[in-house]
């Protein structure tokens, strides 16, 4: 009888054991990058955008050939708590860099963290669609250089 119970014992140990190391598990898949994954927003909340410069369409069409699109540069800041819809690149590519702050980019496969000093550009190709959050007490100041189309 005692050998009985000390079996039943230790089934349920085993058994609680593996249900702790699951939900472990299935925690650690929903978070991405030590960020918890996020829901895309459907508004801008706390963007302003300052123009650079602007490549015209004339000049992208005798350069390259390319006729109805115009090669920008701005610098976006994001409050904090400031956010960016969820958008899609797929007829504008471009790339972005962080100058000041933190902030998460996130994507339908995850979030990622992208600080300042960061060696990496956040590439926005055709198949990007993304979104982001400034989780931050400081504002965010990123470098963006997109192609677009003309207005």
């Amino acid at each position: 009888m005692q050998d009985r119970q000390q079996k039943r014992f230790k089934h349920r140990t085993l058994t609680l054991t593996l249900a702790a190391l699951g939900a472990g598990l299935l925690a650690g898949m929903i978070i991405s990058d030590g960020q918890a994954r996020t829901e895309p927003p459907t508004e801008h909340k706390g963007v302003s955008v300052a123009s650079l410069g602007v490549l015209s369409e004339t000049s992208i069409k005798r350069q390259i050939g390319l006729e109805g699109y115009v090669l920008q540069l701005r610098e976006i800041t994001l409050a904090p708590g400031g956010q960016i819809a969820k958008h899609s690149h797929a007829g504008r590519p471009g790339l972005a860099w962080t100058l000041s702050g933190s902030w998460i980019e996130g994507r339908p496969d995850g979030d990622r963290e992208y600080p300042a000093g960061e060696m990496t550009a956040i590439i926005e190709d055709a198949d990007t669609v993304h979104w982001f959050f400034n989780n931050e007490a400081e504002p965010v100041k990123v470098l963006v250089c997109d192609l677009v189309p003309a207005s």
